[in-house]
């Protein structure tokens, strides 16, 4: 018979995710409620800034002049990917941490994101990383960073040696 931690895979990190989403929600909450839309805060003179801005498109902007259909197919897309984040968390072992916290950090930066797209319509970034006021990246926010930094492990753990224990079939 199955033991609950085997049953549940690594759902516990969910936790993680739910976490992202509140930090991300409340870091939202709290630019919005204090800044003006491209108002400039700078924090490190010449390298990053606090700036309001609305991105309707997805990342880097990426249809963010289309009408308005672009939305629901970012929500649906997010949706779809959020279902097989959890699915593949459950379906994890014990000893996948490593990639059950690159899950777990995607999952949670993934519905930040599309709590705004349905709730508001645009995503809220407040994140402003540039070189000496001639290059821009776009603006983002700790949604995204956690989507990043998910991604980041998930590539690395493509990298990973083989896990001890598997065989390869001849």
């Amino acid at each position: 018979m199955p033991n609950a931690s085997s049953r549940f895979g690594r759902l516990g990190l969910l936790v993680l995710s739910v976490l992202v989403l509140v930090i991300d929600q409340v870091s939202k909450a709290h630019f919005e409620g204090s800044l003006q839309m491209f108002q400039q805060i700078v924090v490190i003179p010449d390298y990053f800034s606090w700036t309001l801005a609305y991105n309707t498109g997805a990342a880097f902007s990426f249809l963010a002049d289309s009408g308005g259909w672009q939305r629901w197919l970012f929500a649906l897309i997010a949706v779809v990917v959020s279902a097989v984040l959890v699915v593949w968390l459950k379906r994890l072992g014990r000893d996948d941490t490593w990639l059950a916290i690159a899950l777990a950090l995607v999952l949670g930066g993934a519905l930040g994101n599309l709590y705004d797209r349905i709730a508001l319509g645009h995503v809220i970034d407040f994140i402003l990383v540039h070189w000496q006021n001639r290059w821009y990246f776009p603006a983002f926010n700790f949604a995204d960073s956690a989507i990043t930094v998910g991604a980041i492990m998930l590539a690395l753990d493509m990298f990973k040696s083989k896990k001890t224990g598997e065989t390869v079939n001849d």
